[in-house]
């Protein structure tokens, strides 16, 4: 029972502790899948912004200096070269914020936009410097042979940066992408190992709750059937006192009653004609009247030896049985013989009356039923334990079909001191019953074996 208790402790305790790992891991990966895309999303928005302004600036940039050099006003020409410095410092400050957003991979475009720029501004330095004579003389040709196609290489410039920069969105979806498959690959393991422990976990319970249903109910039938045996065991019992007192009352009348009776007739008579008769014949009427007490008191012996003999309480056990074989050898004719291995007859009370009434009850279903010819008694002394085996060469019997009033008897004797009691026994090859009760220790030191073997004819 406890190492049931502790495989559901541990089964479902391994069972809970998968559900709440698995739990906190799924909290934990989805955490980390909606850090990396709102990291990515900020992260493209924030460079596509930005290059959404180098590209507005650069376009401004040009349209600041086609202004500058086709504007003949010298004045308004200025402010066109002012805001193209301002541009300037603008382009390079978005330039310097996109700049360290990018990882080594993603700088090679970058750098070749930034020399492209540098290249542009190089280029339009003179150009700035130039008097309004030159400008209207130079502009023209100065905006489409320098500006235009520059700004057109850095716009293709800017659109390669712009393919790095949805390529690397497409990573981060990609990293999104296998830490998910990662996820769903090691729930779907979590799932088939709490699916299989669950299963086990079922598995085991029901088994052992069909055990235990099983076991109850054997237990109950067992119960019943006990309680149906105990019931025809008080009613029988009943019977059996009734019969015992029964027989007991016709002993004592038949018996003892007629006996006494006899001896008051032959004292009457003998007071009556004692004057009348010789010598002789009152010696002989007296010694009728002897034999008529001492037969009384016999029976009245024999039947307070049957009830309870005063042997076992003054001699011991063994001088009880031997006894008690000898009696049931005259009055049955069968040979029955007494075995006793016993360190000491020094035992309580309570199993010298065990023994005493088993081996009686024993005996007198074997007079009364097996039809034996010969019973061997052993009684054997071992290391905490008493043995008793009675063995007939009757006709047998079926203890499972089988059980009367005496073995019954027996049973609750033997249980009643802890002990157990088994009956083996097939038709026609006799029947072998072994009692065995539990000693707490050896009463004596020394072993003894003692045989006795009694055959009397009756």
């Amino acid at each position: 029972m406890p190492s049931t208790r502790l495989v559901l402790l541990a089964g479902f305790g391994g069972l809970l502790a998968l559900m709440t790992l698995s739990g906190v891991d799924a909290l934990r990966v989805l955490r980390q899948i909606r850090r990396e895309d709102d990291q990515i999303r900020r992260q493209f928005l924030f460079r596509n912004h930005v290059l959404n302004d180098i590209r507005s600036q650069l376009y401004l940039s040009g349209t600041y200096v086609r202004d500058y050099l086709l504007d003949p006003d010298a004045a308004q020409a200025e402010v066109h070269r002012t805001s193209l410095e301002e541009v300037r410092g603008e382009m390079s400050s978005a330039l310097e914020s996109y700049g360290k957003q990018l990882s080594p991979a993603e700088m090679p475009p970058f750098d070749a936009l930034k020399a492209d720029l540098a290249r542009y501004w190089e280029t339009l330095r003179p150009a700035l410097t130039w008097s309004p004579e030159e400008r209207r003389r130079r502009g023209y040709a100065f905006l489409s042979n320098e500006v235009f196609p520059r700004r057109t290489a850095m716009l293709a410039t800017a659109s390669k940066i712009a393919a790095v920069n949805e390529k690397q969105l497409d990573a981060g979806n990609d990293r999104v992408v296998r830490l998910l498959s990662t996820f769903q690959t090691r729930l779907a393991a979590v799932l088939v190992a709490t699916l299989a422990l669950g299963l086990g976990m079922a598995a085991f319970s029901t088994r052992r709750i069909l055990t235990l249903e099983a076991r109850a109910s054997a237990q109950y039938r067992e119960v019943a059937e006990a309680r149906r045996q105990l019931q025809s065991l008080s009613a029988r019992l009943v019977q059996t006192q009734e019969t015992e007192r029964r027989a007991l009352s016709r002993e004592l009348h038949d018996e003892v009653g007629q006996s006494l009776s006899a001896v008051l007739v032959e004292l009457r008579n003998l007071s009556t004609g004692l004057a009348a008769r010789s010598e002789e014949q009152s010696r002989g009427q007296v010694e009728t009247i002897k034999g008529l007490v001492e037969n009384t008191v016999r029976v009245v012996r024999n039947m307070a030896l049957l009830l309870r003999p005063s042997m076992l309480d003054d001699l011991g056990l063994i001088p009880a049985l031997r006894w008690q074989a000898r009696e049931v050898s005259k009055r049955t004719s069968m040979d029955v013989s007494v075995v006793t291995e016993l360190a000491s007859d020094d035992l309580p009370d309570e199993y010298k009356t065990c023994v005493y009434r088993v081996v009686q009850e024993a005996l007198h279903n074997c007079s009364r039923h097996s039809h034996a010819a010969a019973v061997q008694v052993r009684v054997r002394q071992e290391p905490g334990r008493l043995s008793l085996t009675i063995q007939d060469d009757g006709q047998g019997f079926n203890p499972r079909q089988s059980k009367g009033m005496g073995l019954l008897g027996i049973e609750e004797r033997v249980t009643g001191l802890g002990g157990k009691l088994e009956v083996h026994s097939e038709p026609g090859n006799g029947t072998i019953l072994a009692v065995e009760l539990p000693l707490d220790g050896s009463p004596g030191k020394e072993s003894a074996r003692e045989t006795d073997s009694n055959s009397a004819r009756g």
